[in-house]
């Protein structure tokens, strides 16, 4: 097996009917030069026995990396997820979000040096969500305005993510309002950048822990590049019972800092303690 250009990191916990949808997308991705590393935040042995089997069925490596259940630790498993990564490339989403077939080719087109790549998602309502199977992921109707309405969505503006072509996608990316951050659903970057900036805060659970990791990477000198209308993903509806005020109130106070001292590294983070000095 050849020595993969990009690798793909995909958080989950517990959420095997979604994930398995999920990684059906991948398995049918236009791209193909890529390995998945699984970011498992201590789902039950089922998830382990469906990734075994699934990794059997695919041409690319699959590799499954899992904690301990302690709570929602989230930026702990994803830094371990970036040191499994063997590529110098890696795309991060979730195992909420169906990639559409043109997903990684997409950000293997428009990653570039001193860059990284921001997208977005289409939120689905649960009905529409529970609705989609493998065959409608395998043929990509799930990502078209006729399915999805006749499904349970209501038609809005926000169906022109899925339905503008590639000159229009163009210009929505440079006309949309939407910040270029690092966005935990779809988002790129150079492992070498994530290694620099000491990957996520540990610190952080809930509530703009990827954000943070973006903000970090700008202070670095890194810039960031709008995909949000052409790297297209749906994301499954789900509860978020780990989302809590507390957690969402101490990153916002860790993401202001960053900010206003203009922080690069993270002593919290791949690796303990302040920077290695060159």
């Amino acid at each position: 097996m050849k020595v993969p250009e990009i690798s793909v990191v995909i958080s989950t916990y517990n959420a095997l009917p979604w994930l398995k949808k999920v990684l059906w997308g991948y398995a049918g991705q236009t791209y193909q030069n890529f390995e998945l590393v699984i970011a498992d935040d201590g789902s039950t042995g089922d998830t382990a026995d469906f990734i075994k089997q699934y990794s059997k069925d695919v041409a690319f490596n699959v590799t499954h990396v899992w904690q301990e259940d302690h709570g929602f630790q989230k930026s702990q498993i994803l830094n371990k997820a970036i040191q499994a990564c063997t590529a110098p490339y890696i795309v991060m989403s979730d195992g909420d979000c169906i990639p559409r077939k043109d997903f990684l080719a997409v950000h293997a087109q428009h990653r570039a040096p001193g860059y990284f790549l921001s997208g977005g998602y289409f939120m689905l309502p649960m009905t529409t969500s529970e609705t989609i199977d493998k065959e409608t992921i395998d043929s990509g109707d799930c990502f078209t305005r006729d399915w999805l309405i006749q499904h349970g969505l209501i038609a809005s503006f926000k169906l022109k993510k899925l339905t503008s072509g590639p000159l229009m996608a163009k210009v929505l990316n440079a006309v949309t309002p939407t910040n270029a951050s690092w966005n935990g659903h779809n988002a790129s970057g150079w492992k070498t950048d994530l290694l620099a900036i000491n990957g996520f805060d540990q610190r952080m659970q809930y509530g703009g822990q990827d954000r943070e990791l973006g903000e970090r990477l700008m202070n670095l000198g890194i810039k960031s590049k709008q995909i949000r209308y052409s790297a297209i993903c749906i994301h499954l509806d789900h509860p978020r019972g780990y989302k809590n005020e507390v957690s969402i109130a101490k990153n916002k106070g860790i993401r202001k800092q960053t900010r206003s001292q203009k922080i690069t590294w993270t002593p919290h983070g791949i690796v303990s303690g302040p920077e290695p000095t060159p």
